[in-house]
């Protein structure tokens, strides 16, 4: 019994560990305790969240120096949220398909025929 009571207890624990971090609601210390957060990075993170609390990843990216998509996904990954949200690339916006073609060069045969060595004409 005393056994299966240690392993809840360190499952427990393991999953405190992994616990999410939310970006309005951490202190320094869990932000830093982010990897790829440092004490520069989590300074920046308190004064911008000073001025107003992050709406989504798109306004923490905007606002805090040093964070792009990039980062934002690893950062999700490590278990930094925004509003209990992991982040989400935001898709590029779909090209219509007569757009798409006026873009590609033509494939097209030429009109003029292939050019005949002279060696071979002969």
């Amino acid at each position: 019994m005393l056994k299966k009571l240690l392993v809840l207890l360190s499952l427990c624990c393991a999953a405190l560990a992994y616990a999410a971090v939310d970006v309005n609601q951490a202190s320094e210390a869990e932000l830093d305790g982010i990897k790829g957060i440092g004490p520069a990075m989590s300074a920046r993170i308190l004064q911008e969240r000073e001025k107003a609390p992050f709406k989504d990843w798109a306004d923490l990216i905007e606002r805090v120096q040093g964070v792009g998509e990039g980062s934002a996904a690893r950062l999700s990954v490590e278990g930094l949220r925004v509003n209990g949200r992991s982040f989400k690339k935001a898709k590029a916006p779909k090209t219509p398909r007569k757009q798409r073609e006026a873009q590609q060069p033509s494939a097209a045969p030429s009109a003029q025929p292939p050019a005949v060595p002279a060696s071979a004409a002969q």
